[in-house]
C-alpha cells in the first residue's frame, strides 16, 4: 500500500476513530487501526474494541498503490498531531512496517496484517429511521447522566430506546441507575415503527455524542436489529459508528414514575443549582445529602455533617402546600437541574419517602425522577 494523504484530514479522521480504541489490550490487533487504500483514490479507516466499530472514508491526496495494514492508532494519532500544518502525509507499507513520512520527518511503524483484523458483522438491521443529529445529541445529554455504572447491574449500563403509542406513537429515550430515572420523549421517526427495544451501551453513547459534535446540522441515520445498532453520520466521507446492543431486559421504568405527586415546588433551576452547591460544600462521602424544608414560598436547604459542620441557604420559591422536608443526594439533584433550561423548574413532591418528579414543564420532552434519601 502507498497513499498521500493532507494531515489535516488524516488527523480529523484519526481522531475520530482513535478513542474507541482501549489503552491497554491483551490482544495487540486491537490496539490498531485498519487503513484501507483503494484504487479510487479514498482511504477507508477502522478501529474497534470487538463490541464497537467505528469506521470513517476520507478523501487521499493520491493512492499510488491499494492496500490494507493494520497500524498502532494511538501512535498513528500522535504523530499526525506533532507533523507541521499543511503538510502532505505519506503512508507506504513494505516488509510488515509502514513508513510515514512528511517533510523531513521519517518514521517506520510495527505494522499488523490486515486478515487478523476482526470486523463486526451487523447481519440484518430491519429497522431504519433518520433523526436530526441535534436531536439526538440533545436525547442523550439529557439522559446519559443517569445511566447505570455498576457491572452486576450490566442491562442499566446504557440509553433504553423503545417506541410506545401513548397519546401518539413516540420514541423514548431512558436511562437510570435506580436512585435517579431521565427520560425524553420525541414523535416517533418514520420507519420506527415495530422496532425492538433496545439498550445502548455507555461507551457507544459517549463515542456517538463526540462523533455528533461535527455533525449538528445534518441528519444521522440509525439502523438496527435486536442485538446490533448502526449510526451513519453525513458530512465528508461519513462515519459509521456499529455497536453491540446490551443483551438484557431494561426493567419497567414507568411504573416508578410517580402520577399523584400533589405538592408543586417552582423555582430557578440555576439559584436552586448555585444554592445546592454551596450548601453540599460541607458535605462528605457518608453525608452526600442536602435537606430541603419546604414552606410557603421559600425552601430552605441544608447541610450538617459530623466533620465539617452545617450550612443552610434560604431561596425565594413558588410554594403553596403544606411544608415538610425531604433529603436528596446533592450531586444527583445537580445533575438533574443542569439539564434544566429555562427560568423555571417543577418539583412534584408527595411525601419524604416518595420518589419525586422532576421538570422544565408539562410540554418538556425531558423528564427526571429522583428517589428522596433519608435526613
Amino acid at each position: 500500500m502507498k497513499a498521500t494523504i493532507e494531515r489535516a484530514t488524516l488527523l480529523r479522521c484519526l481522531s475520530h476513530v482513535q478513542s474507541v480504541v482501549e489503552r491497554r489490550n491483551t490482544i495487540p490487533i486491537l490496539s490498531n487501526v485498519l487503513i484501507d487504500a483503494d484504487a479510487g483514490g479514498s482511504l477507508k479507516v477502522m478501529a474497534t474494541d470487538l463490541d464497537l466499530q467505528v469506521t470513517e472514508n476520507m478523501a487521499a491526496a493520491s493512492v499510488e498503490s491499494p492496500g490494507a495494514i493494520t497500524v498502532s492508532a494511538h501512535l498513528l494519532f500522535d504523530i499526525a498531531r506533532k507533523l507541521p500544518e499543511g503538510s502532505q502525509v505519506s503512508l507506504e507499507t513494505a516488509d510488515n512496517r509502514m513508513a510515514v513520512k512528511a517533510g523531513r520527518s521519517r518514521f517506520s511503524l510495527p505494522t499488523l496484517p490486515r486478515d487478523d483484523f476482526p470486523v463486526i458483522v451487523e447481519g440484518d438491521l430491519p429497522t431504519s429511521f433518520e433523526l436530526p443529529a441535534k436531536t439526538l445529541a440533545e436525547m442523550i445529554d439529557r439522559t446519559r447522566f443517569a445511566i447505570s455504572t455498576e457491572e452486576t447491574r450490566y442491562y442499566l449500563n446504557g440509553i433504553f430506546l423503545h417506541v410506545t403509542d401513548d397519546d401518539q406513537p413516540v420514541l423514548k429515550a431512558a436511562a437510570t441507575d435506580g436512585h435517579r430515572l431521565a427520560r425524553f420523549t420525541l414523535a416517533r421517526p418514520d420507519g420506527a415503527e415495530g422496532m425492538p427495544d433496545v439498550i445502548v451501551p455507555r461507551k457507544a453513547i459517549a463515542e456517538l455524542r463526540k462523533l455528533l459534535e461535527e455533525s449538528l446540522d445534518a441528519n444521522v441515520q440509525i439502523d438496527l436489529s435486536a442485538s446490533k445498532i448502526r449510526f451513519t453520520m453525513g458530512g465528508e466521507g461519513g462515519v459509521i459508528l456499529t455497536s453491540k446492543l446490551i443483551d438484557g431486559t431494561f426493567p419497567d421504568y414507568s411504573r416508578v414514575i410517580p402520577t399523584g405527586n400533589d405538592k408543586l415546588l417552582k423555582i430557578d433551576p440555576r439559584s436552586f443549582y448555585e444554592g445546592v452547591d454551596r450548601v453540599a460544600t460541607i458535605a462528605t462521602e457518608k453525608t452526600r445529602a442536602v435537606k430541603m424544608g419546604l414552606e410557603h414560598d421559600k425552601v430552605t436547604l441544608s447541610v450538617s455533617s459530623p466533620d465539617n459542620g452545617t450550612a443552610a441557604e434560604e431561596l425565594a420559591a413558588d410554594y403553596g402546600a403544606e411544608g415538610f422536608e425531604i433529603g436528596f443526594n446533592a450531586n444527583y439533584l445537580k445533575d438533574i437541574l443542569s439539564q434544566i433550561e429555562g427560568d423555571t423548574v417543577e418539583l412534584h413532591l408527595a411525601d419524604a419517602g416518595a420518589p419525586t418528579l422532576i421538570r422544565k414543564d408539562d410540554k418538556s420532552p425531558a423528564l427526571y425522577v429522583l428517589m428522596p434519601m433519608r435526613v
